[in-house]
């Protein structure tokens, strides 16, 4: 006898998630593991935001909030959205959830029916297609290759497209590659969705203040044509070091934002009321600490780039932001150390991870089977030591 709903077989534990927990385990035999696979800032929350939501709990703000969120953040998300993106989203198309990706969820779950095709452009992060799954949707996934820097393959998608599709998802910065998409791709897009105006874009703009080498982030709502199409996602957690606060939110279509609300109010209510005073402050604050982290993570990222490429093996493209790695690292594939065997990159992940005590990522789970994720969102110390021992065990591989 089970109790289990069939429902939660159609999708799969998040591959993060199942390598944090089996660093853990490890961790607790007293064994010195280095924790490359958790996409989280590893910097403190700054001091001003952890002020605001201390002020908001003396000040007593501890009841429930309207279900889309705080009048005053929903205004400050408007403004947000319009003062850095040119996005022209009211208040009422605003809905903050607990975390971004519960707001995803919101989206997927109330847009796709069963049979509804999404098309997903690989590497994608984790839970894009576990969430359409989840849905009864089917993702359409659109490969693209590192010998490319993972730029998307736009005959691909034209062609992907039937009379079932009903969505296109995408992140950018992305996660896992690093890859921004830039004016003439966002153009590009935009042109190709003009022609299919069933399909729904939902942008995933995350990691939006991690990119690098200068450069204004571009949105795909600000299109000519998109206004009405697009659902844009964000979040305080990667760019103000917020992870464990959990807010996200997005700009949608009013009959997309009021489905969202509709849903959320079933299942969560208003996301915790501390935390959204905190998301206020982050909004309206300056951008300092952010503009920091984001110096720190190029550093490492040219550090990260210039030493895997002395790895033999190993094929490294350079990330444009977000604080990730996504090699090719399939030359190993069909290799052996003494009884180990490498068959594919869940393997090397669990050979990287019992031999080198470094944990890292399957591209499986991102849609590239040849690749695996490497977050440099740790110290430069670490990041040496991670990368001596994956180079040592990695040549220990006949």
């Amino acid at each position: 006898m089970t109790y289990i709903a069939g429902r939660i077989s159609l999708i799969e534990e998040s591959q993060t998630i199942g390598m944090a927990k089996k660093s853990r385990e490890l961790q607790a035999k007293g064994i010195n593991v280095i924790g490359l696979h958790f996409g989280e800032p590893d910097f403190d929350t700054p001091d001003f935001i952890k002020a605001a939501a201390k002020k908001a709990i003396d000040e007593g703000v501890t009841k429930y909030t309207p279900v889309a969120g705080s009048p005053e953040l929903r205004k400050a998300i408007s403004e947000k959205f319009l003062k850095d993106n040119n996005l022209k989203y009211s208040y009422e198309q605003i809905v903050v959830s607990t975390g971004a990706k519960h707001a995803l969820m919101n989206v997927i779950m109330s847009t796709i029916n069963p049979g509804d095709e999404v098309l997903v452009p690989t590497p994608y992060w984790v839970s894009y297609s576990e969430m359409i799954k989840f849905a009864e949707g089917i993702p359409v996934y659109i490969k693209s290759h590192i010998d490319n820097n993972f730029k998307p393959d736009w005959e691909a998608i034209e062609k992907a497209v039937t009379p079932k599709t009903r969505m296109f998802i995408f992140s950018s910065p992305n996660n896992p590659t690093g890859n921004v998409w830039d004016h003439s791709d966002m153009k590009r897009l935009a042109e190709i969705m003009a022609r299919h105006e069933q399909i729904l874009i939902v942008a995933d703009e995350i990691y939006e203040h991690i990119r690098f080498n200068g450069g204004h982030h571009i949105s795909i709502g600000t299109f000519s044509g998109m206004e009405n199409r697009v659902v844009t996602v964000n979040g305080v957690s990667k760019a103000f070091a917020m992870t464990g606060w959990r807010i996200g939110y997005i700009g949608a279509p009013l009959e997309i934002a009021q489905a969202c609300e509709k849903l959320q109010s079933q299942f969560t209510s208003g996301a915790n009321s501390i935390a959204q005073a905190a998301a206020l402050a982050a909004l309206k604050g300056e951008l300092g600490p952010t503009v920091a982290m984001r110096k720190s993570f190029e550093q490492r990222r040219n550090f990260m780039v210039k030493r895997m490429a002395t790895i033999p093996g190993v094929i490294c493209n350079q990330p444009k932001g977000a604080f990730y790695v996504f090699p090719d690292v399939s030359s190993f594939y069909g290799k052996s150390y003494k009884d180990i065997k490498i068959k594919d990159a869940y393997d090397l992940c669990q050979y990287l991870l019992e031999e080198g005590h470094i944990s890292v990522v399957t591209g499986n789970a991102f849609g590239n089977p040849e690749c695996i994720r490497i977050s440099y969102a740790t110290t430069l110390d670490n990041l040496k030591i991670a990368l001596d021992r994956m180079q040592s065990v990695l040549e220990k591989l006949k």
